[in-house]
């Protein structure tokens, strides 16, 4: 891709290096980027190529005429994507459950990479082809993808600034009485490599999450990630002994609830991913500064989970209340709380 701009040095950066001023009049590019082409000679200062280390006095007319490289090396695929919002500099989408985002040696294609390079070929150029956040594979839900170098400069300062807002949906085992927030550091796990686990020499990683429906021996849960560790919200919740239903890595065996319909049994056996999605994105637009916030609603599996899991819970209720009005005596009322 051939980039073409002109450009008058400003009078306010009279006595700088020619390179910092580059880097304050195009803020799309690093610093070293601009320092390459001057070298390269790609860069004119007042029709003359340009000296490494020319000073600017203001006025100088600069002209820029250079061969982009192509960042991403992925191909195009025609896979469908589910688009929620795009303009000049964003894409959002929901990622569906199946999909790897970036190509590995494992999966060399058929990745969000490659559909996205299908979707817009321009996006060869932007470092990893726009995507600004990753999801696993398994894990579905809103992502941002950036149009341009800009954007893309922005939104992960911003990621990194902790200003953009990531909410996710998940449903775990166990009886999550109340929220909280787990502060436990990320690292590789000490034997397995393909693993992440809670290490005293990780990463800081942050995870508060919240209560939105108890089912008994599940929970259905409100997450929000202050920090973005690889596996963060499984290895937490299974940190804290409530594993992710159907993680296959950190969830352990199934735990079937006492009286659980066929149905609900087979589901929580062969559930075939994480139940974990991303619900809500919220960020500031890289371009016009506007606060935006996006949702991905449910996906059908956990959909279909929760209404299971509904049924299950509901039944209990009419069986302890009946169980009460047939005994003489103080029957117990089972999954019963004082918050409910």
């Amino acid at each position: 891709m051939q980039l073409e701009e002109t450009l008058i040095i400003p009078t306010q950066c009279a006595g700088q290096r020619l390179d910092a001023a580059l880097a304050k009049c195009w803020p799309d590019f690093s610093r070293s980027r601009i320092q390459d082409w001057i070298k390269s000679g790609e860069i004119l200062l007042d029709g003359a190529i340009a000296r490494p280390r020319a000073t600017v006095l203001g006025g100088e007319q600069i002209e820029l005429l250079a061969e982009i490289e192509e960042a991403v090396t992925a191909l195009p695929q025609d896979i469908p994507l589910n688009i929620i919002y795009e303009d000049d500099a964003i894409i959002v989408l929901n990622k569906s459950a199946n999909m790897v985002v970036h190509p590995a040696a494992g999966n060399p294609d058929g990745t969000l990479v490659n559909a996205l390079l299908f979707h817009d070929p321009a996006l060869v150029t932007v470092p990893r082809a726009g995507v600004v956040h990753r999801l696993d594979k398994h894990t579905s839900g809103v992502m941002v993808v950036a149009k341009t170098l800009a954007a893309h400069k922005t939104l992960v300062a911003n990621l990194a600034a902790r200003k953009i807002r990531r909410e996710y949906d998940t449903l775990v085992m166990g009886n999550v009485v109340a929220g909280g927030t787990v502060d436990a550091p990320i690292g590789r796990h000490p034997r397995d490599r393909q693993r992440q686990a809670v290490t005293a020499t990780g990463k800081h990683a942050v995870t508060h999450y919240r209560v939105l429906q108890h089912y008994g021996e599940q929970t259905w849960l409100r997450v929000q990630l202050e920090t973005g560790r690889t596996h963060q919200i499984r290895v937490h919740m299974a940190h804290i002994r409530y594993p992710v239903i159907g993680d296959p890595v950190y969830g352990g065996r199934p735990r079937i609830p006492n009286r659980a319909s066929t149905a609900l049994i087979d589901v929580l056996r062969h559930f075939e991913r994480q139940a974990l999605h991303a619900r809500y994105l919220t960020l500031a637009h890289p371009v016009t500064g506007e606060v935006m916030r996006f949702e991905a609603p449910l996906p059908d599996d956990m959909r279909d989970l929760m209404a299971l899991l509904t049924e299950y819970r509901n039944g209990m209720y009419h069986r302890a209340a009946d169980e009460d009005e047939n005994d003489g005596d103080e029957a117990e009322i089972i999954y019963v709380r004082d918050d409910e």
